[in-house]
């Protein structure tokens, strides 16, 4: 079988590929009119995010048995189309579930004790005790919108922190003995943390907005490691001002484009960004929450099994 790798991982995956028979070629330069002019004779395609893989390039892609995606999500390929054409798509959720974990729980952390503004303080010369006092996650409730890999691990990482954990899901039954799952609406109106953890589809599509937001029952900190696109900004940066979210990590932003590139080569900021930008309450990082030396392996290696466990013998 010949497999194209469209972006560079972990050499693991290649080496092991190699091991077991595969012809690998790659191609980490090419736009997406090049890879489709070349992709015909192709079974298989390793990609991140760089190409979207689109029902045209599916029908170009004669030969195609399966798509791996070195990543948790397979928001960049057209799944139903994949699926009508026979291709097997994998993606490694297993792979940096332990390292969103870890990052969604440090930016809680960071913010309940403002680590951030008492850092920042502390090296400009200023010694602000009482105003960094900061507020335990014992005894609180947590609620994870999301309760697949990532939001397990998360749960799982609460453990010992003495809090009550409660998850939402649209699949039944996916509750287990580090959180219980209850109805949105049980959800909203116990809620002191919300982490969400959940893909982008039609249905989380801007999914939190004012509306959302103001039906909970309480004041909330607000973590986000899944999708920008299911946050409203602006709505978020108003809920900051009027204190119904009390602070905010946010991992993603709704300004990212699906291949990561960076926000800030236009000239202009959107404003709610900007205005995002300037709360004290607020934690950014540029979606690597499951981005680790560790993950970078992992999900290599994922996405190496799962290619040998259905293909091995082809």
């Amino acid at each position: 079988m010949k497999i194209l790798h469209l972006d560079n991982n972990h050499p693991l995956l290649l080496e092991q590929l190699n091991a077991a028979g595969f012809k690998n070629d790659q191609d980490f330069t090419s736009n997406y009119d090049q890879v489709l002019a070349k992709i015909a004779p192709y079974h298989g395609i390793v990609v991140r995010s760089r190409i979207t893989i689109d029902e045209a390039f599916l029908k170009a892609a004669k030969n195609l048995k399966f798509i791996a995606r070195v990543g948790a999500g397979l928001e960049s390929i057209d799944t139903k189309a994949a699926t009508e054409l026979g291709v097997a798509l994998f993606s490694a959720p297993e792979g940096n579930r332990s390292a969103v974990g870890e990052h969604a729980l440090g930016m809680l952390l960071a913010l309940t004790n403002n680590l951030l503004s008492a850092n920042t303080q502390v090296r400009t010369g200023n010694w602000n005790r009482e105003q960094n006092r900061g507020s335990e996650i014992e005894g609180k409730t947590i609620a994870i919108i999301g309760y697949g890999h990532m939001g397990k691990a998360f749960a799982k990482r609460l453990q010992g922190f003495d809090c009550k954990v409660i998850c939402y899901d649209i699949k039944e039954n996916v509750g287990d003995k580090n959180a219980t799952q209850v109805s949105l609406e049980t959800l909203k109106k116990e809620a002191q943390v919300l982490s969400l953890h959940t893909p982008w589809t039609p249905l989380t599509d801007k999914m939190i907005d004012a509306r959302f937001i103001n039906s909970f029952s309480e004041p909330f900190y607000f973590i986000n490691t899944a999708r920008g696109k299911s946050v409203v900004t602006s709505d978020l940066v108003a809920a900051l001002k009027s204190g119904k979210v009390l602070g905010a990590g946010l991992d993603v932003l709704e300004y990212e484009k699906s291949s990561f590139e960076t926000l800030f080569k236009k000239d202009k900021i959107p404003l709610a960004l900007s205005q995002l930008m300037s709360f004290n309450n607020v934690i950014l990082s540029p979606h690597i929450a499951g981005w680790t030396i560790e993950s970078r392996r992992k999900l290599a290696q994922t996405i190496v099994d799962k290619i040998l466990s259905k293909f091995s013998d082809i």
